[in-house]
């Protein structure tokens, strides 16, 4: 189907803004994890997914399963853009009494479709959820990000086996490649390997594209909907923290603590970034 993209960079970059004033609001927060996966949801919330913001249990909706739950707020932003819920939500992320918490949670957010943030058993749940969608004869489509330290989880490789097992093709992966993992660098901590080439050898249809590049990912999506009789993975090759300046100049950066002054700084520059051709997704060199 025919997109505008500079509308998805658009979103993209919305969502960072909002991601990081929500973490300034609260004063902490997964930033880096968050930014990485902002073009991807830009992606899936801009027009690929079928899905009803005032209907957000519609149960012939695709489903899209955070399995790196912790990066909740970038997946919050995005949902209330949508409309999912109204954006001053978004003041109340990670704060006592909020229906945003931390990690995702579907008993408390309209559109978070599975609780996760217990690595590894998100995808679990998405195959689960994919299986179960076919059972009962729907055409939905199950996405899921995983996170690329999160392939470190066992469980994560089982999933793939049980999905290439039972030919789950409306079920796509996404792995945010973004380097870095909880503890350091992931070469550092537990080297992964090839990552397209390992989901290839669990029976996965599997590329890999540019991570902030919206029309790539797009594209990848659309070619995996192609590929009848096995899952697909799409690998993001990004950067932790990519598009967000406060983020991005720090090399530990999973988790950082910063106030509504530095988030705002931050916003600024996103902006600035995507008015002038410089937002990852337009005309970004790495």
């Amino acid at each position: 189907m025919e997109q505008n993209f500079d509308r998805i960079r658009r979103l993209s970059a919305d969502i960072r803004i909002e991601t990081t004033k929500a973490i300034g609001a609260a004063g902490f927060g997964h930033i880096g994890g968050a930014a990485s996966i902002a073009d991807v949801l830009a992606v899936l919330y801009g027009g690929m997914m079928r899905i009803d913001p005032k209907n957000p249990d519609w149960p012939e909706r695709d489903w899209m399963i955070l399995s790196k739950g912790h990066c909740g707020p970038a997946l919050y932003a995005t949902l209330a853009l949508a409309g999912y819920f109204p954006m001053d939500w978004l003041q109340t992320v990670n704060q006592p009494g909020t229906r945003l918490p931390s990690h995702a949670d579907c008993r408390k957010t309209p559109g978070i479709d599975m609780t996760t943030g217990s690595l590894g058993q998100g995808i679990s749940s998405a195959a689960g959820i994919a299986l179960g969608n076919r059972l009962q004869g729907r055409d939905s489509w199950t996405y899921c990000i995983v996170g690329d330290g999160e392939t470190n989880e066992g469980e994560v490789w089982e999933a793939c086996e049980a999905a290439n097992h039972l030919a789950l093709d409306h079920f796509i992966v996404f792995v945010d490649w973004n380097k870095k993992q909880l503890d350091g660098r992931l070469e550092d901590i537990c080297k992964p390997m090839d990552l397209e080439a390992k989901f290839r050898a669990f029976g996965f249809d599997a590329v890999t594209v540019k991570g902030y590049d919206v029309e790539a990912i797009w594209n990848a999506v659309e070619a995996a909907k192609s590929v009848q009789g096995k899952p697909h993975c799409i690998v993001l090759d990004t950067i932790k923290g990519l598009g967000v300046p406060l983020a991005e100049e720090k090399e530990f950066n999973h988790y950082l603590t910063f106030g509504p002054e530095e988030a705002r700084k931050s916003c600024e520059e996103i902006e600035k970034r995507f008015q002038n051709g410089t937002y990852p997704g337009g005309d970004f060199k790495w």
